[in-house]
C-alpha cells in the first residue's frame, strides 16, 4: 500500500518531464527572437505573435497552406486505405483465421525490420522511372504500405476481443461477409479502429524522410516545409517553434476528439 503514493508520485514526475519541452515549445513561439536567444532562457519575456505571423507569411510571402493540404491528404486518404485493408486482414487473421495464421502475422511484422533508409534508394529510383517525384500519391502509397503491418498487428488484437456469439447470431440471421464487417465488426471494434486510425494519422503526419527526398516544391509537407526556417542565416528559435506548434495542432485535436475511443481501444482485451 505504501507503494502507491510513490508510483503515483513517480508517474506524476515522469509526465511533467514529458510535458516540459513542448510547454517550452509553444512559450517560445510568443517570444521575439531576441528574447528567445537569450541564455538562460527568459520566461518572463514579452510576448508577440511575431512567430506566428512569419509563420504564416506575413514578411517572407511563403505560404503554409499548401504543405498543410499536401500532410492532410496524405494523411487522412493513406490511413483510410490502411483501415479499409488491415480490416478485412485482420478479421481472416483472428476471426476466421486462414491456414498459417502465424506466419502471414510474421511476415507483417518482418517488413518493419528494414530500416527504412534502406529503401530509400530504391522507391527513389523507382518514383523517378515513374514519374511520380514530387507527387502526394507517391507519399499516400508508402504511407499506407508503412502503417499497413501495424495496422494488422492492432485489428486482429481487436477483432479477437469481439464475442463470437454476436457473429454467429448474425451469421444464423443470413448476413454476409460484407453486412458482418459493416454492420457487426466495425461498431463493436470501433474504439479499436479509433486508436489504429489516430496512430496511422501520427506516422503519416510526423513522416519527414521520405517527404523531404521525394518531393520538392509541389507535394512538399509540413514537416519539410518546417526545416525551411533552419537557414544558413542561422536558427530562427521563435519562428521554429511557432511553425512546430502549429503543425503540431492537427495531432493534438485529432487526439483529443478520439480521446475516449483512444483509450477504449488501448484498453481493449486488456482486463479478462
Amino acid at each position: 500500500m505504501r507503494a502507491k503514493p510513490l508510483l503515483g508520485l513517480l508517474a506524476w514526475i515522469v509526465g511533467i518531464t514529458f510535458f516540459l519541452p513542448v510547454a517550452w515549445m509553444v512559450l517560445t513561439a510568443f517570444h521575439s527572437e531576441q528574447d528567445a536567444a537569450t541564455n538562460p532562457p527568459s520566461i518572463a519575456a514579452d510576448l508577440t505573435l511575431d512567430g506566428f505571423r512569419e509563420f504564416f507569411g506575413a514578411t517572407s510571402g511563403a505560404s503554409p497552406w499548401p504543405p498543410l493540404i499536401n500532410s492532410a491528404t496524405a494523411s487522412i486518404v493513406s490511413t483510410l486505405l490502411v483501415l479499409a485493408l488491415s480490416i478485412p486482414a485482420a478479421y481472416a487473421l483472428s476471426i476466421r483465421p486462414v491456414r498459417k495464421w502465424t506466419d502471414v502475422l510474421f511476415f507483417f511484422l518482418s517488413t518493419k525490420m528494414l530500416p527504412v533508409v534502406a529503401g530509400l534508394l530504391p522507391i527513389y529510383l523507382i518514383a523517378q522511372q515513374a514519374g511520380m517525384l514530387d507527387n502526394i500519391w507517391t507519399l499516400v502509397i508508402l504511407y499506407t504500405s508503412m502503417n499497413l503491418p501495424i495496422a494488422v498487428w492492432m485489428m486482429r488484437s481487436f477483432l479477437a476481443e469481439v464475442p463470437i456469439e454476436i457473429l454467429e447470431a448474425a451469421a444464423i440471421d443470413g448476413a454476409g461477409l460484407v453486412t458482418v464487417l459493416r454492420r457487426v465488426i466495425v461498431p463493436v471494434a470501433m474504439p479499436g479502429i479509433a486508436a489504429t486510425a489516430l496512430i496511422c494519422f501520427i506516422f503519416s503526419w510526423n513522416e519527414m524522410l521520405f517527404a523531404r527526398v521525394l518531393t520538392g516544391v509541389v507535394a512538399q509537407t509540413a514537416p519539410v516545409f518546417l526545416t525551411s526556417f533552419v537557414t544558413s542565416q542561422g536558427l530562427f528559435l521563435a519562428k521554429v517553434c511557432a511553425a512546430a506548434t502549429v503543425i503540431s495542432l492537427p495531432v493534438l485535436a485529432a487526439g483529443f476528439a478520439a480521446q475516449d475511443k483512444l483509450v477504449q481501444g488501448l484498453s481493449l482485451g486488456a482486463v479478462k
